[in-house]
């Protein structure tokens, strides 16, 4: 079924639609969807892809999984807890495919790149209807297709990646900002991590590809660009033209019309000097770096295969600091990492002091077959992995809070993004530095970037009043 040129998919949607089109005429609603993502941007924006396929061949959203007639889950296998949080809703969905034999239940994303899962999936959870992995996206109208006119269960998971594929719909959430694929997989096999193995080797797109979707979402409205990849500092290897990550992101701010630009994730053995002076000479390049560090232990560092030591880590802070005005550093933290000591953790508790994060998403070590990291000695018991987590968290949340109050009384430009889920009458943004901010304003105002004086400074917000 490797079929890598979408416009071969048309057929399929073809079909679909008329089956769609003759359940509207007799039950006088469109069929439904229910999409549940899980995991990281990447799959996020997977799922935005899944969504305009579904458009396409005439499927509405719904909240609710029970009033759907499809149901996707977009799955990540990055941690633990997200593939039990797959399994529990599948047991969920047996008991209204039971009620509804219509039903079609469909898994995609990296946890369908296991082996273990599939065999799983197969012997336990047999409503299942279909499951692909995620180098095949694009089959996806295919696949659905086959599944309605046998009522089997279809399989398709590839071993490793065709060609990247250009052409697929993408239903975006926002109109005013947009994550953007610019390369996909990763090379670096970090001794914790099963990325490299579900989502392959790293494969960079064309140049010219990414500037016309860029000039294309501008066109439409778009004035912000989050530019993924599980490594954007290897950008540009392996294609035939000779570009880097600091060349992308040079052109892409030239556009006309586009005012901030952001990138994730970057790896902090590929980030060179060229990129920081590139931040600090691009105006529409935020002034954040999400670099993450895991930990500030060496002998933690080498175990987990990252390729540089706490003090490169600081010597590129330093550079990024003292090169590029007002910036903000988030980063990852892995705590409970085989073999991690209590002086390992003091060694990262010295990190964030030193560099003062914004933002640290920190994680407690989760097991996963199939990594190097599994197989290793001395794995953290749960208790001492919960007091290690507490201590990074009391050390990080004064230190966020502190930046935070250093804004206040200052003003500061807010892409204003949504109305605040606690009141109306308040809309929430975030500044250049990645920084979130309430404040009083309009619905209208959603979408723009406006000036607004900080206020007050919490640990994981600040509050203002729009100038």
């Amino acid at each position: 079924m490797k079929d890598t040129n979408f416009k071969l998919q048309e057929k399929y949607i073809t079909e679909i639609i008329k089956i769609n089109d003759d359940f509207k005429k007799k039950y006088h609603r469109n069929k439904k969807f229910h999409l549940k993502t899980f995991g990281c941007q990447m799959n996020a924006h997977d799922s935005e892809k899944l969504i305009g396929m579904l458009n396409q061949m005439n499927y509405e959203s719904t909240e609710f999984e029970i009033d759907a007639d499809l149901v996707i889950y977009n799955t990540c296998c990055v941690r633990e807890n997200a593939e039990n949080k797959v399994y529990g809703n599948l047991g969920h969905l047996k008991k209204l495919k039971e009620n509804n034999k219509n039903l079609k239940i469909i898994l995609c994303g990296c946890m369908m790149q296991q082996d273990a899962v599939i065999e799983t999936i197969k012997s336990k959870y047999r409503q299942v209807d279909v499951i692909f992995g995620t180098y095949n996206i694009s089959s996806f109208p295919q696949l659905l297709s086959t599944s309605i006119e046998t009522n089997e269960l279809i399989i398709d998971v590839w071993d490793n990646h065709g060609e990247i594929v250009e052409d697929l719909p993408i239903e975006r959430k926002e109109k005013y900002k947009a994550s953007i694929n610019i390369m996909y997989g990763c090379n670096n096999f970090c001794t914790y991590c099963i990325v490299p193995y579900v989502r392959g080797r790293e494969r960079s797109r064309e140049k010219s590809e990414i500037i016309k979707e860029v000039k294309e979402l501008v066109k439409e409205g778009l004035i912000e660009i989050t530019l993924l990849g599980q490594n954007v500092n290897s950008y540009g290897k392996g294609l035939k033209e000779k570009i880097d990550f600091s060349t992308l992101l040079r052109e892409l701010n030239e556009i006309e019309g586009l005012e901030r630009i952001r990138f994730m994730s970057s790896h902090p053995k590929d980030i060179s000097k060229e990129l920081i002076y590139t931040i600090r000479d691009c105006d529409k390049i935020c002034n954040h770096i999400h670099l993450p560090i895991q930990s500030g232990s060496n002998e933690l560092l080498k175990k987990m295969n990252r390729g540089y030591t706490r003090e490169e880590y600081l010597e590129i802070i330093d550079l990024a600091k003292r090169e590029i005005k007002n910036l903000t550093v988030s980063t990852d933290l892995i705590v409970g990492f085989p073999g991690e000591t209590d002086e390992d953790t003091e060694d990262t508790v010295r990190i964030i002091e030193d560099v003062k994060f914004t933002i640290a998403f920190t994680y407690q070590y989760s097991k996963r077959t199939g990594t190097p990291a599994c197989n290793m000695d001395n794995h953290v018991k749960p208790d001492v992995l919960k007091k290690r987590f507490n201590r990074l968290l009391d050390v990080l949340k004064p230190a966020s809070e502190e930046l935070n109050k250093n804004l206040i009384g200052k003003k500061v430009k807010i892409l204003v993004e949504e109305i605040s889920k606690g009141d109306n009458g308040v809309l929430t943004g975030r500044t250049e530095g990645f920084q979130l901010v309430h404040f009083e304003g309009e619905p209208k105002l959603i979408g723009t970037i406006v000036e607004v004086e900080i206020e007050s400074a919490k640990t994981f917000y600040m509050t203002g009043k729009l100038i």
